[in-house]
């Protein structure tokens, strides 16, 4: 049993963690960058320590300091949330020769699958369907150029460490892939450390599925259904829900059967995500693995009743699942959409700034996750995403109007946000009637 659990993270995943450890009776300490002296997450933590200056660099991607503070504060283990150190597998191995236990799969597990070049390689191994693309990590624009000619246009480019849609770019023409290649990857080396990157064959307006999986050290493996993660701006997730309206039974079971395979094949523990693209004839493709956890994994605890972050830390404990497949039941229907500091008529442009006035709302079957508070000024150095609001209900039309009705409850004064142009998404027919892909925003976006 842990008695003690640093959190290597800020913002509302670090408050999602403490909150965890509170329930189940274990000591928190926060880490904070000089930029979060006043977060949240630091006021409800047993204990808090600054780590460094405002830039992530400084403070939370920085190995050292955060090492040099779990040995300080006597913690057991870490937890990473999910970005910053959560899917770094030089970090975990440094946690394993410190002998802190880090809560999530270990170094080698990390470095096949968060690393996307080698998760690739990995489920062809395993004959799951992979989007065409490159097996082995490419490093210069003139290689991968060679390689992308030869998987034919449109080709997507991508960090191999990448996530959250950064080092990513959608190329269509043989004559822009040098300058985006170079562009992904240089975004590639600023968030990740890392200019290692992959080229797959771009999927026309596929939907994102992915799956949620649990696995323990004694090699017990369930998933948790899906989730559709379609609705994106710049690659990045504004909306998902669970279930999707894309699948039935048999696609379902066929889907999650992979996802189990997926982690069975590489022996993974922890919570983890194995992401699929279906296209319109309902053909899927392994696209990644998330070893961490998601931004998006209310919507599971809501369909599910499992608690994620519990059993994350119950299983690095060392404890076994407590439940099977045959236990796992989907209940109602859940959506979780993502409110940021964002002005959408200006590119999603982040707008950070002081929060003067806040309303967050309520009621049955509604949840907020969120580390803003009346007043807080929301640094310009991290993520823009301010609020989770997650709703459920017992059918997708029922859980859209409730979320509707909560929308309309939110007040953000002070700050711009993407919560007018959320509205507008929710009260689109196209997506009430659930006929939605990746480019959903992109098609609509004078709508």
């Amino acid at each position: 049993m842990f008695k003690k659990i640093l959190v290597a993270n800020r913002g509302e995943i670090a408050v999602r963690i403490i909150r965890a450890c509170r329930e189940l009776g274990i000591k928190s300490v926060a880490v904070y960058s000089e930029a979060d002296k006043e977060a949240l997450h630091t006021q409800l933590a047993d204990e808090s320590i600054c780590i460094g200056a405002s830039a992530s660099s400084d403070s939370y991607l920085n190995m050292e300091r955060i090492l040099s503070a779990t040995i300080a504060v006597k913690a057991d283990a870490i937890h990473p949330g999910f970005g910053f150190l959560s899917e770094n597998a030089k970090f975990v191995e440094m946690c394993e020769k410190c002998n802190i236990k880090f809560i999530g799969p270990s170094s080698s597990i990390i470095h096949k699958m968060g690393n996307k070049a080698e998760a690739r390689k990995t489920m062809m191994k395993a004959s799951i369907p992979v989007v065409p693309g490159t097996k082995e990590p490419v490093v210069t624009a003139e290689e991968g150029k060679k390689l992308a000619d030869k998987i034919g246009y449109p080709v997507i480019i991508k960090a191999s460490l990448g996530g959250g849609g950064k080092g990513m770019r959608i190329v269509e023409r043989e004559e822009e892939f040098t300058s985006q290649f170079e562009t992904a990857q240089m975004e590639s080396i600023g968030s990740f450390g890392d200019n290692t990157m992959y080229i797959e064959k771009y999927i026309v307006n596929p939907r994102h599925i992915e799956f949620q999986i649990l696995a323990d050290q004694y090699g017990n493996v369930v998933h948790l259904g899906e989730r559709d993660c379609s609705i994106q701006r710049r690659h990045q997730k504004l909306i998902e829900e669970s279930p999707s309206v894309a699948m039935d039974e048999n696609l379902r079971k066929k889907m999650g059967d992979m996802a189990i395979l997926a982690a069975k094949t590489v022996g993974y523990e922890n919570a983890g995500t194995i992401e699929f693209l279906l296209d319109k004839d309902k053909n899927f493709y392994f696209m990644e693995m998330n070893t961490r956890i998601q931004v998006e994994h209310p919507i599971t605890e809501f369909v599910t009743g499992i608690d994620l972050v519990k059993t994350q830390i119950e299983i690095a404990e060392g404890k076994e699942l407590p439940f099977t497949q045959n236990d796992i039941t989907i209940t109602g229907h859940a959506i979780e959409c993502r409110i940021n500091a964002e002005d959408p008529a200006c590119h999603f442009m982040p707008c950070p700034g002081t929060i003067e006035s806040l309303h967050i709302p309520g009621g049955n079957g509604v949840r907020v996750d969120t580390a803003v508070y009346q007043n807080y000024k929301i640094p310009p150095f991290y993520d823009s995403m301010l609020l989770k609001v997650v709703v459920h209900d017992k059918d997708r039309i029922s859980a859209i109007q409730k979320m509707i009705s909560v929308l309309g409850e939110v007040i953000i004064g002070g700050t711009k946000t993407n919560l007018n142009f959320q509205y507008e998404i929710f009260n689109h027919e196209k997506f009430k009637k659930g006929d939605i892909n990746t480019h959903f925003i992109q098609d609509y976006f004078e709508q």
